[in-house]
């Protein structure tokens, strides 16, 4: 084969080959997946730059010409030593996270955190006065203040020792709010408003687990309290059981709740939309939050992993009025201390959600 054929070649595979490289850096996180992705085709692209080198035209002395080259197949061997050993740039390999390692390889997931995001944008209700019951920070969830006046009892579930919420609720509305754990059995006082502690917590069935904690199920528990054909306002911090709690609840029970906060944990299984469509048939979506306690990178359009949601059942809410603020005037920081993270802080938080909207990477 002529030199200059074979160098143009070379040229090409090498531009293709740092192509690939700029794509597998730029679409990685963190540092160790970018050797991964990237220092591969840097090798190969460097070796095909160095063979250019070498083939060169008269142009080049041929001492330049060689030392050039001999550059490139240097740089090659070293980029090549990090490929196998990322530790020789300082490097560790990370612990498994829920985010991507690379954005181009959970184009599914991708989608399917995109159509959650969607569902969960809150509307705007225009007999709706957002006000904050709780504690300042974690612990205090928004609701439709106006719209809480027909209740007859409040549900607080997975309170962990403090409940400013439910004692701000049976203050407020003069009723009797029901406190759920069963891990943390410390029991909140609340001096001026009417609270019953339960040793329980909150499951898809009835069901005693092995440490003999109890769990029950809203339905259950509503009945049992003597609320079974009550309107009810509930808040639920379950750490994850919401979702299958939540997915497996009578419709008839959910339609009872007047207004449902949730702190959802979790954003990538498919069954999580279900839940999120199945709520909304019931109810609207007045305003989510996200835990900053949990923000985290590449997880677009998500800036965080958790996230409160509050429902307001559409029999008393009416769609139609401005849309939300987003964050809320009255939400507040989980963690005051840390950095608040209420829109995606990835690079790729535009360009993907775009493109899985419009079609383009599917």
């Amino acid at each position: 084969m002529p030199a200059n054929r074979l160098r143009r070649q070379l040229f090409v595979v090498g531009l293709v080959l740092f192509a690939a490289f700029i794509v597998g850096t730029g679409g990685a996180a963190p540092r160790y997946n970018r050797i991964v992705y990237g220092a591969l085709p840097l090798t190969l692209a460097l070796i095909c730059f160095g063979g250019v080198a070498y083939l060169s035209g008269r142009g080049m002395r041929g001492a330049a010409r060689i030392g050039l080259g001999v550059c490139c197949w240097l740089l090659a061997i070293g980029v090549l030593a990090i490929w196998i050993e990322p530790t020789l740039a300082g490097v560790v390999k990370p612990e498994p996270r829920i985010e991507r390692a690379h954005v181009l390889l959970t184009l599914p997931r991708d989608r399917l955190r995109t159509a959650l995001f969607a569902e969960l944008q809150p509307v705007g209700l225009s007999n709706c006065r957002l006000e904050r019951f709780g504690e300042r920070n974690d612990g205090g969830y928004l609701m439709c203040g106006n719209l809480l006046g027909s209740v007859k009892a409040g549900y607080s579930y997975g309170i962990s020792g403090y409940d400013q919420w439910g004692c701000d609720i049976a203050r407020t509305f003069n009723v009797r709010v029901h406190q759920f754990d069963c891990f943390n059995l410390t029991q909140p006082a609340c001096s001026d408003g009417v609270t019953v502690f339960h040793a329980e917590c909150l499951g898809p069935l009835r069901r005693t687990d092995e440490d003999g904690r109890i769990f029950d199920t809203l339905d259950n528990q509503f009945t049992r309290n003597g609320d079974g054909a009550n309107r009810v306002v509930v808040k639920i911090d379950v750490e994850g059981a919401e979702w299958d709690t939540l997915l497996r609840a009578p419709s008839a029970v959910l339609e009872r709740i007047d207004q449902l906060a949730v702190e959802f944990h979790g954003i990538g299984l498919e069954h999580y939309l279900a839940v999120v469509r199945r709520l909304k048939e019931l109810f609207h979506v007045a305003n989510v939050h996200f835990n900053n306690n949990t923000c985290a990178e590449r997880v677009d359009p998500f800036p965080a992993l958790v996230y409160e949601v509050l429902f307001v059942n559409r029999r008393l809410s009416m769609a139609g009025g401005p849309p939300a603020a987003s964050p809320h005037p009255l939400d507040a920081p989980n963690k005051q201390s840390a950095p608040d993270c209420q829109i995606p802080t990835s690079r790729w938080s535009a360009m993907i959600p775009w493109s899985l909207r419009s079609g383009f990477l599917r």
